[in-house]
């Protein structure tokens, strides 16, 4: 017993270690996120804890850390606006009984293949709207509305801010949090004692106060009064259709959101895979639990999951004890929230958003995979100037027509014997509709006084509408010029 004691001792620290890590990174990216979403404070921290204490106990992947996500914030709020915070609860809760039947069906794996170019334009959509909208709270401003809205007005913040004293004080805090974040892990030593977002938020916090800076503070309420479960004319609201859509883009974007972490999580560590259904009942169970609290949805949040490998978590104890962390400080230092600058956390959000947008990667997408890349900034524009569900469906739209024209290659394999013999016409492929123009053009251009012979035993796939055109192009050619074509 002692030497299983002894064995064990290395990862206890390890874990240990890491859920400090991972709980001084996730106290500001829960508030943050919380703000954002036009929700009190205090609903991120629960997610957080919820995450920890219950998702992380449970089996699927071993390392990811689930929380508040910033993927998300665009949805929540978008939600709150329109149906209240009451109902958030209830939606929370039917995405995530929708993700524990999933993953009872065993589903998780087929998240896996969703469009890469559609996730990256969600993320590069969400990442857009969620600059766009915290630039405003960076000034201590309200922001107009919708994506498009709050790039409209843009022009108008920046010059109501440069007028106003107040806004342009905020925005300083506000830009002074991102270039802490930006330059906080260049110094190496640091960095390993202190996670930048809270770096950040720490000196915004202290600047402030020390300054007495005239800026907004997060509002406190504390824990338990944060807590609103849905009531029964709540949870009634699910036979809306507008209710159900948000539900169903919960249930897809945190699933498909949670999911690709992990893949990226699974690259991080050597340890054990990801087992994806499992991983997806977990995420349902917890959306399940902040559902029935009035909380906000979680993912798995690759920049906590990132932070837990790299402070060498072993085991899913330091996810765990990240929860019992957040838990403590939530009981025993809400007031501590009541300082914070809310210019500084949407300067982690605005930097979180800018993440969000890969743009080393757009030059060589579009340079080596053009289609892709159409569907990536088409979902990404849809997002910004219709919506998130409607966007993401688009997208997904998108990405199966490139697929079907992308796997509809087809050609014509002409021979032209000397003398009267037939012209021997073969097809080899897929034919279908979308490559039909091509088909009948090449078609076209066959000498018109001499019989062909169509071999269409080449085709691995031939759809109604090519075969119908066919046969009317070999009736017609027949009839025009009273020579015999032969299909087989």
């Amino acid at each position: 017993m002692n030497r299983l004691i002894v064995n064990r001792l290395p990862f206890l620290r390890a874990d240990v270690t890491a859920s400090i890590v991972v709980f001084l990174v996730a106290v500001p990216l829960c508030v943050g996120v919380a703000v954002a979403s036009g929700v009190p404070a205090e609903l991120g921290l629960v997610t957080g804890i919820v995450g920890g204490l219950l998702t992380g106990l449970l089996p699927g992947s071993s390392l990811q850390v689930s929380g508040p996500a910033a993927g998300l914030t665009v949805l929540v709020y978008e939600a709150v606006q329109e149906y209240g915070l009451g109902a958030l609860g209830a939606l929370v809760l039917a995405a995530g009984l929708l993700q524990l039947v999933m993953g009872a069906l065993r589903l998780g794996r087929w998240f896996r293949a969703i469009s890469v170019a559609v996730v990256q334009g969600m993320l590069v959509g969400i990442g857009l709207v969620l600059i766009a909208g915290q630039l405003y709270t960076l000034a201590d401003a309200k922001a107009p509305g919708d994506g498009l809205s709050n790039l409209a007005g843009l022009p108008d913040l920046a010059l109501r801010t440069f007028r106003d004293g107040g806004a342009a004080t905020a925005l300083a805090v506000g830009a002074g949090t991102i270039a802490v974040l930006v330059l906080w892990p260049r110094w190496k030593r640091a960095a390993r004692v202190l996670p930048a977002p809270l770096a950040a938020v720490a000196l915004a916090t202290v600047a402030v106060f020390v300054l007495d800076l005239p800026v907004a503070r997060v509002e406190v309420s504390g824990l338990l009064e944060a807590i609103q479960p849905p009531g029964f004319a709540d949870i009634g609201r699910l036979t809306e259709l507008g209710v159900l859509g948000t539900v169903l883009a919960f249930t897809l974007i945190a699933s498909a959101e949670s999911l690709f972490s992990a893949a990226a999580v699974d690259r991080l560590h050597s340890g054990r895979r990801t087992d994806y259904d499992k991983e997806l009942m977990a995420q349902g169970a917890g959306n399940a639990v902040c559902g029935v609290l009035g909380a906000l949805p979680m993912t798995a949040v690759i920049v906590r999951s990132a932070a837990n490998v790299q402070a060498g978590a072993r085991t899913k104890l330091s996810r765990v004890l990240h929860g019992v962390w957040l838990l403590v400080f939530a009981a025993a230092f809400p007031a501590a929230l009541g300082v914070v600058p809310v210019a500084a956390l949407a300067g982690i959000l605005v930097h979180a958003g800018c993440k969000l947008i890969p743009l080393r990667e757009l030059r060589p997408l579009w340079r080596e995979h053009r289609g892709e890349a159409v569907v990536l900034f088409a979902t990404a524009v849809a997002i910004v100037t219709i919506n998130m569900f409607e966007g993401v469906l688009i997208g997904l739209l998108l990405a199966v027509a490139k697929t079907a024209w992308d796997t509809s290659h087809v050609h014509l394999d002409i021979e032209i014997p000397d003398g009267d013999e037939p012209i021997r016409v073969r097809a080899v492929g897929n034919a279908t509709f979308l490559r039909l123009p091509k088909l009948l053009d090449q078609l076209a251009t066959l000498p018109a006084d001499r019989a062909v012979e169509l071999d269409l035993d080449g085709l691995r796939h031939l759809d109604h509408a090519c075969a119908t055109a066919l046969h009317n192009w070999a009736e017609q050619h027949r009839r025009a010029r009273s020579q015999e074509v032969l299909v087989s």
